[in-house]
């Protein structure tokens, strides 16, 4: 596959993520940082769920450990896209261009380059990413810039841009396996009960969703396994 095909496929998925990216600039101004820090982060980030979880931690005073702790939990996914992904890498894709792979890789471009038949090239890859790049750190300046001269209903629209996306990846699901909306629901409800029961008040935001997502996976994992010889 060629860069023009690359270039071809990432153009919608950069303009989701131009959206999205927006509501992340707001609220990382809103959260104390400069414009700059904010296309910073977006630029050697590109993880929408991380940098939302990241910035909340950074505007709550959180620790170290706990910014560290909340990425690894939110980030690992990646971890098992990239060697998904790098079994379908051409004999042509080592050395640097593995560690762009590893960069690059989100959710979305993940599904769209191993939805692919053929072996995924170099060329292709760099052609897929780019304009997703671009989008995410375009979104992110003009949220973080534009954000106190755009009127109210249009930055309170994009500050729940993110949450509309999530929806939009989980009800699909949950809907089609009754085993997702279960785990979904025991998410919800983990969630719940550490933001209204008064005992878990001293936990922070960024270690309740390491609690919500390790929860879920657990009972998940416990409650429907996966049958290896299924799984292969």
């Amino acid at each position: 596959m060629s860069l023009k095909k690359g270039l071809e496929d990432g153009i919608p998925i950069a303009l989701g993520y131009f959206s999205v990216s927006i509501a992340f600039g707001l609220m990382a101004v809103q959260c104390g940082c400069t414009w700059i820090e904010a296309l910073l982060i977006s630029f050697t980030n590109l993880t929408s769920a991380g940098q939302f979880a990241g910035v909340t931690v950074i505007a709550g005073m959180g620790s170290y450990i706990e910014m560290a702790v909340t990425q690894l939990v939110i980030n690992s996914r990646y971890a098992l896209m990239g060697i998904a992904l790098s079994q379908k890498t051409d004999s042509k894709f080592h050395g640097l261009w593995r560690a762009v792979l590893g960069f690059a890789i989100t959710d979305e471009i993940f599904a769209v380059a191993i939805g692919h038949d053929s072996e995924i090239g170099r060329r292709y890859f760099a052609g897929l990413a780019f304009f997703p790049i671009i989008g995410w750190s375009a979104g992110t300046l003009c949220g973080s810039v534009l954000g106190n001269i755009m009127p109210d209903i249009v930055t309170n629209a994009l500050g729940i841009a993110l949450y509309g996306m999530f929806i939009a990846v989980v009800v699909p699901k949950a809907k089609e396996n009754v085993h997702v909306l279960i785990v979904v629901c025991i998410a919800v409800a983990v969630s719940s009960a550490l933001y209204y029961i008064p005992i878990f008040s001293v936990i922070s935001s960024g270690f309740s969703i390491i609690l919500c997502a390790v929860a879920a996976s657990v009972a998940g994992a416990i409650l429907f396994p996966v049958d290896e010889k299924e799984a292969e």
